[in-house]
């Protein structure tokens, strides 16, 4: 079933004053070094259309394989529309402008439980083939705004396969964590980076979904997306799914800037230089290894991503998602764990946490799924998951 969360406030024709986060990160430094340019990034969603003022001439229709190419270009929600431009909108016309505006995207519809007609969610691709066939082509990175509760073994086995041929893959955590903090997938599978939402401040979401299937936080509250399938009219909102698209647009930043470097480096960089005030062997389960601060490691010519086949959530990816007692989850098991005894908002560092004074600014991130159904959040969507054993 379809679950909108909170309610988005509508806003002004030119979101450009909106997008505080890019301000936080200071974008306009980071662009200097790299822009995303010759980096690809699939967005796997509700569709993704190419015909917005921000996304004309970045989507790269052509590139997904006719057998799963079924309304790729139409966006039934906006929110696979959203999640393009948040990652490489060029911000043209007042639109949105992306974190990595010369990446460019690869559009696909993914079928969703409960949402569009019978018909059109049986002729939708189903996720496996989908990042079976991004994993054989010659896009990056794998951006999922969306969970499911339940884990399937042959999605499993997919991104398995995907991460083999050296893709790095995105998801957003959930957005249910007042409720029932749902353990998610895609975001729980190994080598898939759960991706939680913070706001300004380095403060988690109240409704970002926590747990050791948590890796990275970035922005994810009031972030403004498109409104609804219209796409008419941008709106405020919040979720992990902003913050997933988010990640990976800070990703292909890294990537365009080293394009030597392998998917495991490019997670490293990312890990190694977020903002946290807590150990780096100890995780929040909030918000994972920290903030994500791309400037640090573009910033940094010399900068030392580490060995280029350790995978840096090594240990996560061995342990599997552990409950509140520190036990495995088995897959089987309830696709919904109770809420953590702390449910208020965990704060990170702020950018500011290991650097220099003119680096004063927190980066933040707070989206996701949840329920066994997709879900979309106030302009975020979601797809649940359990996490993690390899």
């Amino acid at each position: 079933m379809l679950s909108v969360g909170l309610t988005p406030d509508a806003a002004a024709a030119d979101v450009a004053p909106q997008q505080w986060y890019l301000s936080a990160m200071k974008a306009d430094e980071l662009w200097k070094v790299s822009t995303g340019k010759g980096v690809k990034v699939a967005v796997v969603d509700t569709g993704v259309d190419p015909d917005t003022a921000s996304l004309k001439g970045q989507v790269l229709t052509d590139e997904v394989p006719k057998a799963l190419a079924y309304k790729a270009t139409d966006d039934y929600l906006g929110h696979g529309t959203s999640m393009a431009e948040l990652i490489a909108g060029t911000g043209a016309g007042g639109a949105l402008k992306g974190l990595a505006p010369d990446a460019k995207i690869v559009p696909y519809r993914v079928a969703l439980t409960g949402l569009g007609s019978k018909s059109e969610r049986e002729q939708a691709p189903d996720l496996a083939a989908i990042i079976r066939a991004i994993a054989d082509s010659d896009v990056r990175i794998i951006n999922m705004s969306f969970g499911s509760g339940v884990e399937w073994p042959k999605i499993r086995e997919a991104v398995k396969y995907a991460h083999n041929k050296g893709k790095l893959m995105f998801a957003a955590t959930g957005n249910d964590a007042e409720k029932k903090n749902s353990i998610g997938y895609p975001a729980a599978y190994p080598y898939v980076v759960g991706v939680a939402a913070s706001d300004e401040s380095g403060t988690v979401g109240k409704f970002s979904e926590h747990g050791n299937y948590v890796d990275l936080a970035a922005p994810g509250l009031d972030v403004p997306t498109w409104c609804d399938e219209s796409l008419r009219t941008y709106c405020t909102g919040e979720g992990t799914s902003m913050a997933s698209a988010i990640a990976s647009a800070a990703a292909a930043l890294v990537w365009s800037a080293h394009p030597e470097w392998t998917a495991n480096q490019v997670l490293a960089s990312l890990i190694d230089t977020a903002g946290r005030d807590w150990a780096k062997d100890d995780p929040s389960t909030y918000l994972g290894y920290g903030l994500i601060r791309p400037r640090r490691v573009l910033m940094d010519k010399d900068f030392n991503p580490g060995p280029a086949s350790t995978d840096p959530l090594a240990k996560e990816n061995s342990t599997g998602v552990l409950d509140e007692s520190g036990e495995p989850v088995s897959s089987s098991a309830s696709s919904s764990p109770q809420p953590s005894k702390n449910t208020s908002g965990s704060r990170a560092e702020p950018a500011a946490a290991e650097a220099d004074s003119s680096d004063n600014t927190t980066l933040w991130v707070v989206l996701g799924a949840a329920a066994a159904a997709l879900v979309i959040g106030g302009g975020a969507f979601a797809l649940v998951r359990s996490r993690r054993g390899a």
